[in-house]
């Protein structure tokens, strides 16, 4: 009996000696995983808030101005601005997808022949979207807004135009160097920028008088700096295996580079839209200007948190594409793990602070009591929101490293523009809810994606997703192309020896 009972204790010791050491052994993955998820994501959170400040600090200046000004200024920004910023980064997203999963083939030949590829369709799409600048003041008079505003805001968005070419290069640059973690040196230049920025527009604004047309030459300049500053750095020899020099390799392939962009870029653009959508419903209900006072507070504040959330994005695409490009399914799905739960606690704690201050946040915005008024009335709303924007974005980025663009725009468009909208304009107008209708359909547009989305991910079969991503890569570095590339490379670094 004794002998029986000693067998049975050191089983049960033996299996707790097991379990204690899976655990410790999944605490050190998770250890290992979150470092270098925080690698890419820090930076990237950096990166985000200063290139997201440079309107802001734009509008802080122009300001001081006038109020037509800066109204002008918002409009630009808000209606031009947004229309054309998600159509831009959705173009330079593929690049997201196939520099990611080369990078983990260890395929690092082909990166910068990706890269400049996604320059000739990013500058191609600059020059299709110029007119909508050009005719901006035009475009806002349709759209019923002042006719004093809407001409100073066409004369400004002319003189922007230089930025839309900026955003042709930051966007496929930004992806290039994420897919290969090197973020620190773009995070360390977008500060740098934005300090630049800040200088220039109070040289400019404030010393030299020059009103919209110096806000406007500050924002040209301190955006040709960051992409110049990054563009020196990829071509100073610091990426000597995945930049090989200009190449006319760039121009082959061009159609299929198309399809995936612009499939990155309905994503994208289903995405942001939707907000702009929501605001311009806002805009129809009776007393107008509050309602949509309150909910561009809301946004503004949502919009900070998301940038925290837009880092994890990256930091799961990166992750995801580098682990199935490298044919390792498990450590993908593990990557998913740690991004969606480590955004999700980051997320619970900014959705705690908006929800036990809904009566205070909207004071830091407005002196206005019924613009007061209206915001709380939206704060547990926005804090559900901000709650589900910290692992929305985590799932678009697992969609992106996967190469499921495609299918999240089809989503997107179902959840958003066939739920979302029409039931918002349901609630908000025929049963008198207004903004607190239109918001809480919005949200609900949100939840159906997440859960979709959720589904999708959850049912994914990643070892079949790792032999996809190897074929991609197969595909767009094919054999003859990537002989190409290596020759092109073995003649520069021999001209370079030589030299």
């Amino acid at each position: 009996m004794e002998v029986e009972q000693r067998g049975c204790d050191e089983i049960g010791n033996g299996r707790q000696v097991n379990d204690v050491q899976k655990w410790k052994k999944v605490a050190n993955k998770w250890k290992d995983e979150s470092k270098v998820v925080w690698q890419i994501a820090g930076p990237a959170i950096l990166t985000a808030v200063s290139q997201f400040s440079f309107g802001f600090v734009t509008a802080a200046f122009v300001g001081q101005i006038g109020h037509v000004e800066l109204a002008a200024v918002s409009e630009v920004q808000n209606v031009v601005e947004g229309f054309v910023y998600g159509i831009m980064l959705g173009m330079g997203s593929a690049l997201e997808t196939l520099c990611g999963q080369a990078v983990g083939a260890s395929e690092f030949n082909m990166l910068g022949i990706y890269l400049q590829r996604s320059w000739i369709i990013t500058g191609v799409t600059a020059l299709l979207l110029t007119p909508v600048y050009v005719f901006t003041s035009p475009i806002l008079k349709l759209l019923r807004q002042d006719k004093h505003i809407s001409h100073v805001a066409g004369k400004y968005a002319i003189w922007v135009i230089p930025q839309l070419f900026a955003y042709a290069f930051n966007f496929p640059i930004q992806k290039f160097l994420q897919a290969q973690a090197k973020v620190w040196v773009m995070a360390i230049i977008s500060v740098a920028a934005l300090a630049v920025h800040g200088l220039l527009s109070w040289a400019l604004v404030m010393r030299l008088d020059r009103g919209l047309l110096g806000a406007a030459i500050a924002g040209n300049v301190s955006w040709w700096i960051l992409i110049i500053a990054q563009i020196v750095y990829i071509v100073s020899g610091s990426f000597a295996d995945s930049w090989t020099g200009f190449s006319w390799l760039a121009f082959k392939s061009l159609f299929n580079f198309v399809k995936l962009s612009l499939a990155s870029a309905a994503m994208l653009c289903l995405e942001l839209w939707y907000f702009t959508a929501v605001i311009l419903m806002v805009g129809g209900l009776n007393n107008a200007a509050v309602a949509v006072d309150s909910v561009s507070i809301c946004v503004n504040l949502q919009l900070w948190a998301l940038m925290v959330a837009l880092g994890f994005n990256a930091s799961v695409s990166v992750r995801v594409s580098n682990e199935l490009g490298g044919g390792r399914p498990e450590a993908a799905k593990f990557s998913v793990i740690v991004n969606v739960i480590t955004s999700a606690i980051l997320g619970t704690i900014f959705t705690a602070i908006v929800a036990s201050t809904v009566n205070q946040f909207p004071r830091m915005f407005t002196k206005n009591e019924e613009v007061m008024k209206e915001t709380s009335k939206l704060g547990y709303l926005l804090a559900a929101t901000i709650f589900l924007n910290s692992v929305q974005p985590v799932f678009h980025g697992v969609a992106v490293g996967a190469g499921w663009q495609f299918l999240v725009a089809l989503v997107n468009l179902v959840s958003y523009y066939v739920v979302g909208l029409p039931f918002g304009a349901l609630l908000g107008f025929k049963f008198d809810l207004g903004v607190k209708g239109i918001w809480s359909a919005m949200l609900g547009g949100s939840v159906l994606q997440t859960l979709i989305l959720y589904l999708i991910i959850a049912r994914t079969n990643w070892h079949k997703e790792a032999l996809q991503a190897e074929e991609r890569v197969r595909y767009w570095g094919g054999p003859v192309e990537n002989q190409e590339c290596l020759e092109q490379s073995v003649a520069q670094r021999n001209g370079n020896e030589t030299r």
